[in-house]
């Protein structure tokens, strides 16, 4: 895995890919490098006309690249429903599912259409009902993988059932660390529930460390703290190129283990090449996962 990069990803001449949040940002660097790599990968997003520039930059680069767009808002259950039937209709397999998209620290506290708070209805909820409603495809697929993004701020992140979305008190960073720790949860108890039931899956979570994106400054807001650091001190941030690094390796690496956790390798796992990412205590606890499990189950009104 030593400074394992994009010129490591195995080429192939076939296999679908169906990256989330992929209009900018690591998503883009996703979609850019899996491209180059000979898969076929649908970009998602809210924005049409992002989502055609985007394509537009691949394709500067490399001409032959098989990408298109699909505009979803994981923020809306009835577009993420949608979108799951327009992929169920064409019967395609599915090999890769990335769960990129995210939404990080508004600071008044703002829902979703279906009413949950936006950092744990976007970025978990959206992405738990998604990857149901795709798992039939993912199904076809005889070494489909789904990665989930999660996050550094996991680290901080408690999941409580008393207060999921925040009503009571709202903290732009508690709310955004409990939903990566969401992510993280549900991509092990994927993978669990995979290896139960024979589903054939590899689930696989990734973090990019601290990339130097418009997540920033798109949440928290320009002038935030974290929106001044973006801007004025850039040095301190890794580019996105280098932040999907851990994402790509769980993607396609022969050695990337299901249940496994990934990011990099430098400076408290904020920078540096794909490595095992440290697991928080918290994310271990099985009671707390199948609980989460069954909970989101309700929320999103999917089984798997």
């Amino acid at each position: 895995m030593k400074n394992w990069t994009v010129s490591d990803i195995p080429h192939r001449n076939e296999g679908l890919a169906v990256v989330t949040g992929s209009t900018e940002g690591v998503g883009y660097q996703d979609a850019l490098a899996l491209s180059a790599a000979g898969w076929n990968v649908i970009m998602m997003g809210r924005n049409a006309q992002k989502g055609a520039e985007s394509i537009a930059r691949i394709h500067q680069i490399n001409p032959k690249a098989k990408v298109s767009f699909e505009k979803i808002d994981l923020a809306d259950l009835s577009s993420i429903k949608a979108f799951a039937e327009r992929m169920a209709s064409k019967g395609q397999a599915i090999d890769l599912l990335i769960n990129n998209a995210g939404v990080m620290t508004p600071p008044k506290r703002l829902v979703t259409t279906d009413g949950f708070e936006l950092q744990f209805g976007t970025n978990h909820i959206g992405h738990f009902a998604l990857t149901a409603q795709l798992l039939p495809l993912l199904r076809q697929s005889p070494e489909a993988r789904v990665v989930s993004v999660s996050s550094v701020a996991n680290r901080a992140g408690q999941i409580n059932f008393d207060d999921l979305q925040s009503e009571s008190s709202y903290t732009p960073m508690k709310a955004y660390g409990q939903a990566k720790l969401a992510n993280l949860m549900f991509a092990l108890e994927l993978q669990r529930q995979s290896e139960k039931h024979g589903w054939g899956i590899k689930s696989i979570a990734a973090h990019p460390g601290v990339s130097r994106t418009n997540l920033l400054i798109t949440g928290a807001g320009r002038w935030s703290f974290a929106g001044i650091m973006r801007t004025f001190f850039p040095f301190l941030f890794q580019p996105p190129a280098q932040g999907a690094l851990p994402t790509l390796y769980a993607a396609t690496s022969p050695d990337a283990a299901g249940g496994s956790y990934y990011g990099p390798n430098k400076m408290g796992e904020t920078r540096g090449f794909p490595s095992i990412a440290k697991i928080p205590a918290q994310a271990t606890d099985l009671t707390v996962s199948l609980k989460l499990w069954e909970v989101s189950q309700q929320l999103a009104k999917v089984e798997f």
